[in-house]
């Protein structure tokens, strides 16, 4: 936990006081004091917490860490103000006071105006240049990638009666279905319950209720794993999709509790309808025009 590198008495120069900046935050920084601090046009690598009264809202301890430029943004009341202030190793703390983001930016729906919102940061490295982040980045990418790939290979170890398509979704047909394919170019109507994987919690379903999700095979923005499974069914099909993270949301992390970058997902899905996509309106080509002449001939 980030309070374990927050003890006063192993840090040879800590602040004990809390102090407060131009906008009114109030913050306490932890540090050692040995490198030089941020400065704008830098990026910071980091973990945090954020807490309300003593209830975790987030943190990112359990995914990838954070990257995030180093600006001069005045007192905007916000961290952000303090990142110029920190060091490589440091620990901070910065609490928002609910009365003044309520004047500020209005409260959020998880907070009343007594209450504080708490925000530590740790400070994992502090990069030159971009150069330098987008090394380390790709470094952390690869890293999660391959540990959520192992997780999934794991997982599927032990299924069975599993096809395979060629990207690499695992498809359990329970049943095929007996009405049109859901070819590339159809719009499919789709209910669905979302897990995650290995633990197989569920983060989603419409299956008992609310409009069915609706895209175009090959063509609409929805993740890739549904694109290369659905294909396999045909109208009034059911079954399930083991989808690998490259084919799910890939890097980013999604806004799903527990969820990971590459984070696996399982979707039990029941295809409700299949028709022909409506005709996507032809857009005519640029024709350039002739340039007048606009000479005075004699």
């Amino acid at each position: 936990m980030l309070f374990l590198f927050m003890a006063a008495a192993t840090l040879a120069s800590c602040s004990q006081e809390y102090k407060k900046t131009k906008s009114g935050l109030v913050y306490k920084i932890y540090s050692d004091e040995k490198g030089p601090v941020a400065k704008k046009g830098q990026i910071i690598k980091f973990h945090f917490t954020q807490k309300v009264r003593d209830s975790v809202m987030f943190e990112s301890y359990s995914a990838s860490p954070i990257y995030l430029g180093v600006d001069s943004p005045g007192p905007v009341y916000k961290p952000e103000e303090l990142f110029t202030s920190v060091r490589k190793g440091d620990s901070l703390v910065v609490v928002m006071l609910g009365d003044s983001i309520n004047k500020k930016f209005g409260l959020p729906a998880y907070m009343r105006k007594e209450d504080k919102l708490t925000f530590t940061f740790k400070i994992l490295e502090v990069f030159e240049n971009e150069q330098a982040f987008n090394a380390d980045r790709m470094k952390v990418v690869e890293a999660e990638k391959a540990k959520q790939d192992k997780v999934f290979a794991d997982y599927i170890a032990k299924k069975s009666n599993l096809q395979k398509t060629a990207l690499g979704t695992y498809v359990e047909i329970k049943t095929l279905g007996d009405g049109p394919k859901c070819d590339s170019g159809k719009l499919v109507s789709v209910r669905y319950t979302g897990k995650l994987i290995p633990s197989e919690k569920e983060f989603e379903s419409n299956m008992a209720g609310g409009d069915p999700v609706r895209f175009v095979v090959g063509r609409d923005q929805i993740i890739a794993g549904w694109h290369d499974g659905v294909p396999l069914f045909r109208k009034g099909g059911k079954g399930t999709l083991y989808i690998p993270g490259p084919l799910a949301y890939g890097e980013q992390q999604p806004r799903i509790p527990d969820a990971k970058p590459f984070q696996p997902m399982i979707f039990e899905i029941e295809i409700v309808d299949v028709q022909d996509a409506p005709k996507q309106p032809q857009i005519q080509p640029f024709q350039p025009q002739p340039v007048p002449d606009t000479t005075h001939k004699h």
